[in-house]
């Protein structure tokens, strides 16, 4: 939890899988009016012209896996690089984020390869890119003359609320990097983390009626006892959040954070599965590694079609435009005939038709790769299917959605108190050795320890699966610390299950460790720890029985 309370400006980074961005508002302009929030609007597109509110999340690495260049920029260069054959000196990652959802064992140890195979440590992949949007945003201040330095910054990082703990603690290590020297440069007290449909919530709370669409006449978010559901679809994931609005302002949560990886990039997936179904997996990974501006212009043209909310209404076919002259080359080289022809003799046959350098889709087609997935706000096809699912429900969609979460996130580092409880999506303890007792314990575990037949490995409950807990709630335990160690070591898990009897079993998953400092403990008698478990991050205290002395706690992620 960021301790800087006399900051002057909150400068939010939303982290997401295909696109990145930054926002940021002066605490002074925050309390005339929370909306008033920049967000920066020269992302340039390169040669397109294109000024965007995000930029890619792509990263580019020289040979010695120093940084080089982000977002449009690393996208522009890398294209460069392969039409001069250089690719193996350089080091290319684009949406990573999705590994610290998919890997359930994430550890700082883990790595990442690049688009050709080459390998580094994920940490500094992330901590790379974070960096180079937090040196922007800074030129940014710069520029404009704030005087703001960064030790004046309250810094929020966003991250999916479905994300398991180990990966929220991953991303808060990216602040400072890895054994390469990298870091983001943020102190560790200017740091807090927002979960995204959170973030979103906190948005809307703000918004005029004008801003919304959907809404009814006298409809208001500010009523105590609305209930509301918001969905955050993006690029990897659909992350789903229940709010109730209570009498004094603040936000409740109703129901655990749910969701999964079933965001834009999974509809991206289709529309290439349905190429390789065209032209076979094996070309259309030529035509990535040997023409990647191509291959990039081929899904940019995808990503405008699918977000357009007419190509469905009143059209027989939706039009997308394609690099012919490069995919017909590839065809004729690789399999003797050319892209029509390879249409043709597709299972696509009858509802895809070439005119010039464009395909024209059957909506048909187009719509049944949305509906293998989940989709993303601003896709009119998703708008209608909820809508159409859910009849009796009101369906509110901001002006903006592609900016809820990062000005949310803007908003959340205002107003840390504004959510008042959250519910509990895991079941948490550590891990301990108590005496054993074969009514309950497994056999397999039992262990002759000093004097007695303990048992190894099992789990001391300290909170249950879907318990609502308020923010800063604390729960205490006691515990008797070896006498003749320095540190002390907690292994905390989380489980999918309301009552795990050891730390070894299914949907049992080991989070980390929390190390006690007793260096300068004046007595071995006992600590009482606190367990912190309603904020966005976990968090432990632990103090001496005797002494009332605190002591230094640290997380280390595994």
């Amino acid at each position: 939890m960021a301790k800087n309370s006399s900051y002057l400006l909150v400068a939010a980074i939303d982290f997401g899988t295909t696109y990145s961005g930054y926002a940021f508002s002066l605490k002074y302009a925050f309390d005339k009016d929370p909306l008033t929030i920049d967000a920066n609007q020269a992302w340039n597109a390169g040669e397109k012209q294109l000024l965007s509110l995000k930029t890619p999340t792509c990263l580019l690495l020289d040979s010695y896996k120093q940084f080089d260049s982000f977002g449009y920029e690393a996208e522009s260069k890398y294209a460069e690089i392969v039409m001069e054959n250089e690719q193996d000196n350089y080091y290319y990652f684009h949406r990573f984020k999705m590994s610290l959802h998919t890997n359930k064992n994430v550890s700082k140890d883990m790595l990442l390869k690049d688009i050709t195979g080459k390998s580094m440590p994920a940490i500094d992949v992330f901590t790379l890119s974070i960096m180079a949007m937090k040196n922007h945003l800074m030129s940014n201040l710069v520029t404009r003359g704030t005087g703001v330095e960064m030790t004046d910054i309250r810094w929020v990082l966003t991250v999916p609320a479905i994300w398991t703990d180990n990966a929220k603690q991953f991303m808060r290590k990216c602040r400072k990097g890895n054994m390469m020297g990298n870091s983001a440069g943020i102190p560790k007290d200017n740091l807090l983390l927002a979960l995204e449909p959170e973030a979103a919530s906190i948005y809307c709370q703000y918004l005029r009626t004008d801003k919304l669409t959907g809404i009814e006449p006298g409809f208001t978010m500010s009523e105590p006892g609305t209930k509301y559901m918001i969905v955050d679809l993006g690029g990897g994931t659909a992350d789903i959040t229940v709010h109730e609005k209570i009498s004094d302002g603040c936000l409740k949560e109703l129901c655990g954070a749910n969701g999964g990886n079933c965001g834009g990039t999974s509809v991206d997936s289709e529309y290439i599965q349905m190429l390789v179904s065209i032209l076979g997996e094996s070309l259309i990974e030529i035509f990535k590694h040997e023409n990647p501006e191509s291959y990039l212009d081929l899904i940019r043209e995808f990503e405008t079609k699918k977000k357009n909310n007419h190509i469905f209404t009143g059209y027989k076919k939706v039009n997308m435009v394609i690099p012919m002259t490069v995919i017909n080359k590839l065809c004729i080289t690789h399999t003797h005939k050319d892209f029509k022809s390879a249409v043709a003799s597709s299972k696509f046959s009858d509802s895809i038709v070439i005119r010039g350098d464009k395909v024209r889709i059957d909506p048909a087609i187009f719509k049944k790769l949305f509906f293998f997935v989940g989709g993303f706000s601003t896709c009119g096809l998703v708008q209608e299917a909820v809508r159409r699912e859910f009849p009796n429900c009101r369906v509110i969609i901001p002006f903006d959605p592609d900016l809820a979460v990062l000005k949310g996130a803007v908003l959340f580092g205002h107003t840390l108190d504004l959510i008042s409880s959250r519910i509990s999506r895991f079941t948490y303890g550590i891990s301990f050795n108590p005496k054993f007792n074969s009514e309950i314990h497994d056999i397999k575990h039992r262990k002759f320890i000093d004097g007695f037949w303990r048992c190894r490995h099992a789990f001391d409950k300290i909170v249950e699966k879907d318990t609502i807990i308020s923010i800063g709630a604390t729960f205490k335990r006691s515990y008797k610390p070896q006498k003749d160690y320095s540190k002390t070591w907690f292994k905390i898990y989380a489980s999918e299950n309301y009552n795990p009897v050891h730390t070894t079993e299914d949907g049992c998953v080991f989070l980390g460790k929390v190390g006690i400092d007793l260096s300068n403990s004046k007595s071995r008698q006992g600590l009482e720890v606190e367990f912190t478990f309603g904020n966005t991050e976990l968090g432990l205290t632990a103090i001496e029985t005797e002494t009332g002395i605190k002591c230094d706690a640290q997380f280390a992620l595994i």
